[in-house]
């Protein structure tokens, strides 16, 4: 699902179809591409490492790794290929998140309390806080409005907040609030989202009322934006307009601290959308791009002489996403990261839109070691739903069907992989079934230790058992189901394309297709991932309105 001006000069499709993504057209520009740049890129070359202002090679210290995974056959989905260290991955001791921390509020790690990034915490697991409400009603709403951004060349007009469009909850903090009318509210929650009106907005969660100037960027915001988790006044967000961006909200109105360009750092395929939700750990940023690189970042906060937050940002990695033997499976150069990282363990997660999930080890990051690639998995689609970790370290992953090379497909379109056994890491894989359409655009949820729960782009709703990758039931609503599933007290909240927003009832046997408990109609396809907080359901729509349904008081 890759959209917007590519940076190898290539037309990517409207997000709303699958139509013409392969066709004979499509096909014979690709291979004049990959001639091209099979002339040129080499997997030594698409790894490059920044440290003190110099620009020098992560391959040259680990002779070897790269050419290990060129030699490995990755034509069919399944089929890992190992480009790091030969030793199991090691999820126990100290790590930079725990991966018992999984399904875990982030501030349990340390971070501020909120729902602070897409999925709540660094494993993509937590999805916010009841009590559930049983006979909710729309309690406000706020209108995001449009605005034109251009695709494959068309411009076209954008309302409301699609995927992932994930708003985020949190506490502002003394230095945000002393900008606004707010300043003293010690009970207050802010929620902030981006939207397709190209800006940040910033909401009182209570009364819908604006709380802060809007941050405003040069095309649309498509992601969920990261509130700094350590309490620095600062949020992180992507843009359309080629740039992620640091932003301070302690002044008047926000201001920009830094920009990332999806220019930098190193060859670049695809486009320049920035879609990913970022981590930020230990004054580390993780976040990937649309231009199929992904970036570790030092941002050294700090505040300045006059008690305003600043930040040093330097670039201490950059990798490339794919590598020959990628491209040359999948036969384009479809390789964007639109998907958020997770960490587990000592190691980031991410996959591409060529199908290749892979982990970073960043146990020498603070140590000036560059990060290593220790797990690399072709799972055969694009894949762009974020990878989810649970507290064994198991990751589970969900992937479209877009493509019809050799394999595509072939083994499911959603996975659990145990990424400690790097020659056979898949316990399980399962098919998204015949009425999937495009298979998995939504990020898998996990109920407890019995569930995953995923929807399809067909219009599906599907439980699988979480041991044995069993289907256990099916739910039809209106598609695509592009919203990711929010499970919170047993509840589970599901958006769909007719502009219901739904909650059934798991209850206790996890085997039994779940009750319809309520249903709140909105105006709008809902594309956007709801968030959940004491109770409080906040969510956009494609039709230009922000929300927020609850318990009447």
């Amino acid at each position: 699902m890759c959209h917007g001006p590519l940076l190898a000069q290539w037309s990517p499709p409207e997000p709303e179809s699958f139509a013409g993504r392969v066709g004979p057209l499509r096909f014979a520009i690709v291979l004049i591409l990959l001639a091209a740049f099979a002339a040129t890129i080499r997997p030594e070359t698409s790894i490059s490492s920044v440290s003190n202002g110099a620009v020098g090679s992560a391959f040259d210290q680990h002779s070897g790794e790269a050419d290990q995974a060129s030699e490995t056959d990755t034509t069919r989905p399944g089929i890992p290929a190992p480009a790091g260290p030969d030793q199991a991955i090691d999820n126990t001791g100290s790590a930079w998140v725990p991966s018992e921390s999984s399904g875990q509020p982030w501030s349990e790690l340390g971070a501020v309390e909120g729902l602070l990034t897409f999925r709540g915490n660094p494993t993509r697991s937590f999805y916010g806080t009841g009590p559930m409400p049983t006979a909710p009603e729309v309690l406000w709403q706020y209108e995001v409005g449009c605005s034109l951004s251009t695709v494959a060349g068309v411009v076209k007009e954008w309302c409301g907040t699609g995927w992932t469009g994930q708003p985020v909850v949190f506490p502002p903090t003394p230095k945000a609030q002393q900008q606004t009318s707010s300043q003293g509210k010690d009970d207050q929650w802010w929620v902030a989202f981006g939207g397709f009106d190209r800006q940040v907005n910033f909401l009182d969660a209570k009364t819908g009322l604006s709380t802060h100037a809007p941050y405003r960027t040069a095309d649309i915001i498509k992601g969920t934006v990261t509130v700094d988790p350590d309490g620095f006044p600062l949020i992180y967000t992507g843009s359309r307009d080629n740039n992620f961006h640091v932003v301070a909200i302690d002044r008047v109105d926000p201001v920009g601290l830094w920009q990332l360009s999806a220019y930098d750092n190193g060859p670049t395929l695809w486009n320049n959308d920035w879609d990913g939700s970022a981590l930020i750990v230990d004054d580390y940023l993780f976040v990937g791009g649309e231009n199929s690189r992904f970036y570790f970042v030092k941002l050294n906060r700090s505040y300045g002489a006059d008690g305003l937050v600043d930040v040093d940002p330097e670039v201490v990695a950059s990798v490339a996403s794919w590598d020959d033997e990628l491209l040359r499976s999948i036969g384009d150069v479809e390789v964007s990261i639109e998907n958020s990282p997770a960490i587990s363990g000592n190691v980031v997660y991410f996959a591409n839109s060529g199908g290749l999930v892979q982990g970073w080890d960043i146990s020498g990051l603070t140590k000036s070691e560059p990060p290593t690639q220790v797990f690399r998995f072709w799972a055969g689609d694009d894949t762009d739903a974020s990878i989810v970790a649970d507290t064994d370290g198991m990751l589970y992953v969900a992937t479209e069907t877009q493509r019809s090379v050799a394999g595509s497909g072939s083994t499911g379109q959603l996975f659990k992989l145990d990424p400690t056994k790097i020659e056979d890491p898949v316990v399980w894989s399962a098919s998204a079934g015949p009425k999937s359409a495009g298979g998995i655009f939504a990020t898998p949820s996990l109920y407890e230790d019995k569930l995953v729960v995923v929807p399809t782009d067909g219009g599906q709703l599907l439980g699988f058992d979480q041991t044995t990758g069993a289907r256990r039931w099916s739910v039809d609503l209106p598609g695509p189901l592009w919203s990711s599933p929010v499970i919170v007290d047993d509840a589970l909240i599901q958006g769909d394309c007719s502009g219901r927003l739904n909650q059934f009832d798991l209850g206790d046997d996890s085997t039994a297709k779940p009750t319809l408990t309520w249903s709140v109609s909105l105006n709008g396809c809902i594309e956007s991932t709801p968030a959940v907080w004491n109770g409080q359901i906040f969510v956009g729509t494609r039709a230009g309105t922000f929300y927020s349904v609850g318990e009447p008081s």
